[in-house]
């Protein structure tokens, strides 16, 4: 092999490998460099409502405990649960014999009472014959005067037994007619019309009728006519008033929502592991009858609301660059990004739209000092700029960021209204920024 032919060759391959090893190593991504891209939301239109959102649960207006005011055993029932009632109606019935049997006795009582009236009115008789003999005997000097006042107390003696009896007689009348008033007990009414909502005693159970009434039935008046109580947290419930729509849904029908009006919003606070609030009354009407009582109901209490509204969303309004990716956006814009133009040039184009109209002008080109200010408000590193009551967002146009500032209305907690401001519905709005490169420290820098 002739090896000087190859020399040149092998000087040549080494020149060529070198110049691209120097290329390699001038361009950018051979730092790490990476693309930027923007992470975006679209601003919307459509309605706002500003809310406040609470649970509850359903129930009737009116619901009464239907109890049994006597003990003894249920021999009938006449009601199940769901079944309507009305007013009057016979529900249930409880064993009579023991009432009857305390009729019975007070009837005995009772006509002892009247035997014992009699025989005082007999005692009274003779004690005032006594009596009447003994003041004769007396004007004729035949007893003694001690002999007439021991007639005068045998008299009155048996005039108070006589008014005890008459007494024992009344007594014993009372004792009658709560004996059946008793017996009127063991027959159970409905108090109301309505539905029963539960039953909660079977046929041959007994009931004890102590301290207090045992629950028989539950009945509700009008299941058509419907409240939820519901437990507002009390940072809110000083937005709520009397007249105040409010929808809800419940669990049981997913994706449909109810209507109602907060009736009444009560002062007292209920405290629940530290945490107070307050009930809100609301009425529902409940035509269909597809509500329940009991069921849970998510509600939310409109306070205001807008309609056709440009809605912002939230996490645009919140975005604010920091100042390697207001250095990232500034070079992008101005040629690093394929714009066509270096850096510098950007730069220079933003001076002269921020001298033509204090910089808002000059935000509408981008990678100009106004872009760079409006990121200097929000963490750029440079003063913050004071937008009054206005804020900075960062709309996409062409694929670059343009600082758009714009007046917040009415916020619902994810979106917000733009009461002012050049954004239309369709627009991409920057909230976050990837592939910002930072710069590697030098060695021994601190």
């Amino acid at each position: 092999m002739n090896i000087k032919r190859w020399i040149p060759r092998i000087v040549a391959l080494a020149l060529v490998a070198g110049g691209v090893a120097f290329l390699l190593i001038k361009k950018p991504w051979a730092k790490g460099a990476t693309p930027i891209t923007y992470s975006t939301v679209t601003v919307g239109k459509g309605n706002i409502a500003a809310q406040v959102t609470a649970n509850g649960t359903l129930s009737a207006r009116g619901t009464v405990l239907v109890g049994a005011q006597v003990s003894g055993r249920v021999v009938e029932l006449h009601a199940d649960f769901n079944d309507k009632v009305t007013k009057g109606q016979i529900i249930a019935k409880l064993d009579p014999q023991v009432l009857q049997a305390q009729i019975d006795s007070a009837s005995a009582s009772l006509a002892l009472a009247a035997a014992n009236v009699n025989k005082s009115q007999v005692a009274v008789a003779d004690a005032d014959r006594q009596l009447k003999r003994q003041k004769t005997l007396q004007e004729q000097q035949l007893v003694a005067g001690a002999t007439v006042e021991s007639a005068e107390v045998a008299y009155d003696t048996a005039r108070a037994a006589l008014l005890a009896s008459k007494a024992s007689v009344s007594q014993a009348q009372a004792n009658l007619s709560q004996a059946k008033l008793n017996m009127s007990y063991a027959t159970i009414y409905s108090p109301v019309d309505g539905v029963v909502l539960s039953r909660a005693v079977d046929v041959g159970q007994t009931v004890a009728a102590s301290l207090s009434a045992p629950t028989l039935f539950t009945i509700a008046e009008d299941l058509g006519r419907m409240q939820i109580d519901t437990a507002v947290a009390e940072a809110d419930v000083g937005a709520l008033t009397e007249g105040m729509k409010a929808q809800f849904s419940v669990d049981a029908f997913p994706g449909k929502t109810f209507e109602g009006v907060v009736r009444q919003v009560r002062n007292a606070p209920t405290t629940t592991s530290g945490v107070v609030t307050y009930d809100a009354v609301i009425d529902v009407e409940n035509p269909e009858k597809s509500l329940r009582p009991g069921m849970t109901a998510n509600v939310t209490f409109v306070l205001q609301q807008v309609a056709d509204a440009i809605k912002i969303p939230n996490a645009a309004l919140r975005f604010k660059p920091t100042r390697e990716q207001m250095q990232a956006m500034r070079g992008e814009s101005g040629g690093g990004g394929g714009s066509g133009g270096s850096g510098r040039r950007g730069s220079g184009g933003g001076r002269r739209g921020s001298n033509g109209s204090g910089g808002a002008a000059g935000s509408n080109a981008p990678g100009s000092d106004a872009t760079a200010g409006g990121g200097g408000a929000g963490g750029s590193g440079r003063p913050g700029r004071d937008f009054g009551d206005k804020k900075p967002v960062y709309k996409l146009v062409d694929g670059q960021p343009k600082m758009v500032l714009v007046k917040p209305g009415l916020t619902d907690g994810s979106v917000t209204q733009m009461v002012e401001g050049d954004l239309q519905p369709g627009d991409l709005l920057v909230t976050e920024v990837q592939g910002v490169t930072v710069a590697p420290r030098k060695t021994g820098a601190f």
